[in-house]
């Protein structure tokens, strides 16, 4: 453990120059009184570390010095693909390790581009849920996740959509992180490997032994098929609909990139007043309703004629709901 804080002092040093001790128990979480002692440790190990007195002063090192012990471990390696993802790297228990990671790749550079990738730390930022959403919890994830680096079988309670739990011994090949929450990519036994939300699990064990994953599986092609074929099974039907001019942003907020996109791209040219007509795909025409009702008067619905009768039903409604009182009898 001290063996690992001591290669952490002299790192800091190298990669950062001149540091107080209290600079550097904060950074190593140790107090002062241990950092004097460390300093003195690597002193007398033959690394050249110098005190400067003063106001200004701290530990530095002999200038050009640089030490080669900046191996990177099979952990911190593995961390590096999660570098620009800190909240997740600590959600799969690499926080540390990519720490550890990041410190040692920075003291590897040269001045001029440790101080570049210094600047894109504090200059760029990826947060990786949408607005108005949180990142799902996941209670399993750390188990899952060793389980998927081990090939290690699972056997786990899975809570389908509504109530109904299911168990499920299956072969997780690997973890998708999407929209800020986890997916875990297996296979229940010899079958063709299936999506399964993280944040379902509602109670799971890794077993002995060990799985063998199938020759030529590629996580990110199986991602990428798997998408798409989601879209094709989710939009199920289409809706004829009149749009208002420069509203486009807001359908696509609205019902989504990949359908707004598709009704643009085939939409007819507008009218005198600007109105497009669209041929939207919808995944059905009660989904439909709930969305499009959010455009109020600026969307006009032609077909099918059980989608235009259910939103004039519901405009009836709500007329009805937020028309003037009734007057009083008598």
């Amino acid at each position: 453990m001290r063996a690992s804080r001591l290669l952490s002092l002299l790192l800091l040093l190298q990669t950062r120059g001149r540091m107080t001790a209290t600079e550097l128990s904060e950074e190593l979480e140790v107090s002062v009184r241990t950092v004097y002692r460390d300093v003195e440790a690597l002193s007398s190990a033959g690394v050249p570390v110098y005190a400067d007195r003063g106001p200004a002063g701290g530990y530095r090192l002999l200038d050009g010095y640089r030490t080669r012990l900046n191996g990177l471990t099979a952990e911190e390696a593995s961390s590096l693909f999660l570098a620009a993802l800190p909240g997740p790297a600590a959600e799969l228990g690499l926080g540390e390790v990519a720490a550890a990671a990041e410190l040692k790749l920075l003291a590897a550079l040269p001045p001029e581009p440790r101080s570049h990738a210094a600047r894109m730390r504090e200059r760029f930022h990826l947060d990786v849920p949408g607005w108005y959403h949180s990142a799902e919890e996941a209670p399993f994830l750390g188990l899952v996740a060793g389980a998927v680096w081990e090939q290690r079988p699972v056997r786990m309670a899975y809570r389908r959509w509504g109530p109904k739990e299911v168990e499920r011994l299956v072969h997780p090949y690997g973890l998708v992180l999407k929209g800020g929450s986890w997916y875990m990519v297996a296979a229940p036994g010899q079958e063709a490997p299936r999506t399964y939300k993280v944040g379902r699990i509602v109670d799971a064990e890794v077993l002995d032994g060990r799985f063998e994953r199938p020759e030529g599986f590629g996580l990110a092609d199986f991602w990428a098929r798997y998408t798409a074929d989601f879209r094709e099974r989710m939009y199920t039907a289409h809706a004829l609909i009149r749009l208002a001019p420069g509203l486009e942003g807001l359908l696509r907020y609205t019902v989504g990139e990949d359908a707004a996109d598709a009704a643009l791209a085939g939409a007819g040219p507008p009218d005198e007043r600007g109105w497009r007509v669209l041929r939207l795909p919808v995944e059905s025409v009660r989904h439909a309703r709930w969305l499009l009702l959010r455009l109020g008067t600026d969307v006009e619905v032609l077909e099918p004629p059980e989608l235009r009768a259910a939103m004039a039903e519901t405009a009836a409604a709500l007329a009805l709901l937020y028309g003037p009182p009734a007057a009083p009898e008598g």
